[in-house]
């Protein structure tokens, strides 16, 4: 019955280069394209997290120190806005529509995240590991 419901569940998920996403809002020709167009810029702030492992909590703090602790803007603006998803589609195209700096998030292993990370000057990359 595990089994049955393990491979229910994958149905429910695109693959690209051999790694599980989300069918809800990721696509293979947007996560290759981040991959291999999306540019980082000097100036953006990157959270990269394994999933369940507290990236919510994470980008709301970041949030908060970017705004010196006021509030506001976090209790205003919904999270997804703030710092989007640069793997699905919806999060790739508000970062491409935005003006920078970014505050972004991603799940992504690092041989898919975007080539022009590894030439920038990102000031901020957040990288959070957490111990199941």
């Amino acid at each position: 019955n595990h089994i049955k419901k393990y491979l229910f569940d994958m149905s429910d998920y695109i693959w690209f280069e051999r790694i599980p996403f989300p069918a809800i809002d990721y696509q293979k020709e947007i996560i290759g394209e981040i991959r291999d167009k999306f540019v980082i810029r000097d100036e953006d702030t990157i959270i990269l997290t394994y999933p369940k492992s507290g990236t919510n909590w994470l980008i709301e703090t970041v949030c908060l120190i970017q705004n010196k602790g006021n509030p506001e803007w976090v209790q205003s603006v919904p999270i997804w806005d703030r710092s989007p998803w640069i793997e699905t589609k919806s999060g790739y195209q508000n970062l491409t529509n935005k003006e920078g700096p970014h505050l972004m998030s991603s799940h992504l292993p690092f041989h898919l995240f975007p080539r022009s990370f590894f030439r920038s000057k990102a000031k901020v990359s957040v990288q959070w590991l957490r111990n199941h």
